[in-house]
């Protein structure tokens, strides 16, 4: 993918394996990205699977907030882009957003922590908490015990559009502490934030299943670059403009 770590914050980093797994090798994932299906998103996920492919990326999972139709045209297609798509979405608990990967169906909204995880795993899937310690974020951590975001199958560490950095610490601290797998994501909101920040994933072949294996496994690094400010911001605009015209259409 070329260094994402010149003149940016200093990197992430997981198991810190950078070797060739046997049988298989490292692929470079986005595990979190947005497209036009979500309330905040939007961009067509042709678009999000074009800009993964030009980056140099292997795998893309679309993650849309508390929708799947998307996730899955787009894993369909990845192959078209030279790409493995993963089925994801980003779920809202009762406590907060996790992310599902490896699912079939869509995982109801609302319900809470635990119950959340057990729906996703009954799917054959994993869990992941994307940006714990960030509650204006629905990050998770304020509202469950510590023991209850260590049981999920991985935490996110490092989130692209977080202002300071210190979430993402507070995320790698807890993981290594609690000696669970690692993973980064960009958070993209629009298409050309896909890549900004990847996991990755010692796989022992190109496919989905494989790749979510060893994100279980705790076979990761993550390497990622900050989303520029100007553009957080201009996501988090267009989102709330988004949301507001979506609302009035819904009243029609």
């Amino acid at each position: 993918m070329g260094d994402t770590h010149v003149g940016v914050e200093p990197p992430r980093t997981g198991a810190l394996f950078k070797t060739t797994v046997e049988g298989g090798g490292v692929l470079s994932v986005e595990l979190h990205a947005h497209s036009e299906l979500s309330y905040d998103g939007r961009d067509p996920i042709d678009l999000l699977l074009e800009q993964a492919a030009a980056v140099g990326l292997d795998a893309l999972a679309v993650t849309d907030h508390d929708e799947i139709d998307a996730s899955i045209e787009a894993a369909e297609k990845a192959p078209d882009y030279g790409l493995v798509g993963i089925v994801g979405m980003e779920v809202t608990s009762a406590a907060g957003h996790v992310l599902a990967f490896g699912i079939t169906e869509r995982v109801e909204s609302g319900l809470p922590f635990d119950e959340t995880l057990d729906r996703i795993r009954d799917q054959g899937g994993i869990a992941v908490v994307p940006h714990p310690f960030q509650k204006s974020r629905h990050g998770v951590a304020a509202h469950i015990s510590d023991e209850q975001l260590a049981s999920a199958d991985a935490l996110e560490v490092y989130n692209s559009r977080l202002f300071t950095g210190r979430s993402n610490r507070q995320a790698e601290t807890f993981a290594i502490r609690n000696r669970m797998p690692m993973t980064a994501g960009s958070d993209a909101h629009i298409s050309e934030m896909v890549g900004q920040a990847v996991t990755e994933v010692g796989a022992d072949e190109r496919s989905a299943a494989a790749i979510l294996d060893g994100i279980a496994e705790g076979r990761t690094s993550v390497v990622g670059k900050r989303t520029p400010w100007r553009i957080s911001l201009r996501q988090f605009g267009g989102g709330a403009k988004r949301r507001a015209l979506r609302a009035l259409n819904a009243l029609r």
